[in-house]
């Protein structure tokens, strides 16, 4: 029974992961607390244990004022050995839950491959571990919008946190982290791994679109074809772990204008304009590229400004030069302002008549060195205008929406009649194809059909033929279509127009008669 308690302990140990000498210690420390139990002892210090590693021997000490005493293990009884039991259960997961801490405790900020176990109210529950005793978890924050898994299916997650909650360890899993992107490329290209090229910044939308910017550390390493790989070989193993979201390689700079254009790109930019006091860069593109600029929903900015950590506003030529000539024809007229201290604010960045407020007096009198009547002037003037404009560009923007909204409703009108005239030309073609009757006769009508009717056959045909000229044209008055009607009840009844004449005079010739 001893050697069985051993290879018990050997099994527990080897599955759990948890040492052999802290599971017989737990041992040792159920038997306490069972011995204690029989005896009703509240002495801590009373009893003491121990287990022979090798043999598994097991005794159980009592220490009384005459000496040390040993218990038999079969005099405890049941109950101190359900004790002993419940013990070694609670100290087994305790012992559990230190071992997991202290093995993925490091691993927060590394990459993890696991198995896709289950949904839990919208959280991912994955599996860490082959024998199913780790369980980390994705909040619906954290994966990334669209992607779904099914169970049994692998998951390469980025462990964010590892927490000890008293009762459990949480570890907490990403997919939508920036440096999920981060290790990514570490694990992808091996310049990366080894500091060789160096990613200074990132920003991300998960599942849409990630920028990234590098550099590198020797001048033979070009970093942004390193990244992408040959035929983008490495790039493409990353975007396909991502479920096909863009990524976006940026050569960094020190230079913050050339780092914003950069993080811009694929749109080239004409001109960057910094204002560090208000840490926002004007970035002026043409016409064309304003959109590719701005991105689909302002996607390829935002991610821009995230990267660069400057706020962007782009431009076209036009609206920046009519800023500057707001901002002139406003401040020239105030005595004391010259064209040099315009071309200062320029080159400072201060672009419109907005920023004159929004820098404030202290730049302009410390760093412009504008004297304080002056500036005060400036900023008082600055504020009417700014007013003026923006009531300008509400009007100019209710007029814009007034005059789309008439060329949507002349399209939907064209449209409309269009449909109309559709629906009409249809309704003709239905209505000619009806006009158009059955002549194939049944076979039982061409057995009536003799070889002594074949004149008054070839005069129908005549009659026929003048009837499908007169169908084409249109019916105007409903005596048109009476008559049509009784064309084709003649035709029908096989009576020719020589018959019907015939049948008129003699009908005369009797009334006379009579």
């Amino acid at each position: 029974m001893n050697l069985e308690t051993v290879r018990l302990i050997d099994a527990i140990a080897k599955q759990r992961k948890i040492e052999k000498s802290v599971i017989i210690a737990d041992l040792e420390q159920a038997m306490v607390s069972a011995a204690r139990k029989h005896f009703n002892s509240l002495d801590t210090e009373e009893f003491s244990c121990n287990m022979e590693p090798v043999t598994g021997e097991i005794r159980i000490w009592r220490h009384l004022d005459e000496g040390a005493v040993e218990i038999p293990l079969e005099d405890l009884g049941r109950i101190p050995a359900q004790t002993a039991k419940q013990v070694m259960i609670q100290r087994f997961r305790e012992d559990e839950r230190s071992g997991i801490f202290d093995e993925f405790v490091d691993k927060a900020g590394e990459l993890i491959t696991g198995t896709c176990s289950r949904y839990e109210g919208g959280s991912l529950i994955v599996q860490l571990d082959k024998g199913g005793r780790v369980e980390g978890f994705m909040p619906r924050s954290e994966q990334i919008p669209g992607e779904q898994f099914r169970p049994g299916d692998r998951v390469r997650c980025f462990i964010i946190d590892v927490r000890d909650t008293g009762s459990q360890i949480k570890i907490v899993l990403s997919r939508s982290h920036p440096d999920f992107i981060r290790r990514l490329f570490e694990a992808e290209v091996p310049e990366v791994q080894e500091h060789v090229i160096e990613i200074h910044a990132m920003s991300r939308e998960p599942g849409f679109r990630t920028k990234i910017a590098v550099t590198s550390n020797d001048s033979k390493v070009d970093p942004v074809g390193a990244c992408v790989g040959v035929r983008g070989s490495r790039i493409r193993n990353i975007v396909e772990e991502l479920g096909g979201e863009k990524i976006d390689i940026v050569r960094w700079n020190e230079s913050s204008q050339v780092l914003i254009s950069n993080a811009l790109k694929p749109a080239e930019v004409e001109e960057v304009s910094l204002c560090f006091e208000l840490g926002r860069a004007t970035i002026i593109v043409r016409d064309d590229q304003l959109s590719l600029a701005i991105g689909r929903r302002g996607q390829n900015v935002r991610l821009a400004a995230r990267l660069t950590g400057w706020d962007i506003d782009i431009l076209t030529p036009e609206e920046y030069q009519k800023g500057l000539e707001i901002l002139w024809d406003t401040l020239k007229p105030i005595d004391g302002v010259s064209e040099e201290m315009l071309d200062r604010m320029a080159a400072m960045g201060i672009i419109s008549i907005f920023d004159v407020e929004e820098i404030g007096r202290n730049v302009l009198e410390e760093d412009l060195e504008i004297p304080k009547q002056i500036s005060d002037r400036c900023i008082e003037v600055s504020i009417v205008r700014s007013k003026e404009v923006t009531a300008e560009q509400e009007a100019a923007k209710l007029a814009e929406e007034a005059l789309r909204a008439e060329e949507e409703a002349a399209a939907a009108a064209v449209l409309d009649a269009q449909v109309d005239d559709d629906a009409e030309a249809a309704a003709d073609s239905i209505l000619d194809f009806s006009d158009t009757g059955d002549t194939t006769l049944d076979s039982d009508e061409t057995e009536e059909v003799t070889s002594e009717s074949a004149e008054v056959a070839q005069e129908t045909e005549d009659v026929a033929s003048d009837s499908e000229e007169s169908t084409d044209e249109p019916i105007e008055t409903p005596e048109t279509e009476i008559d049509v009607v009784e064309e084709d009840t003649q035709k029908e009844s096989g009576i020719t127009e020589e018959d019907t004449t015939t049948a008129n005079e003699e009908k005369e010739e009797t009334d006379v008669q009579a």
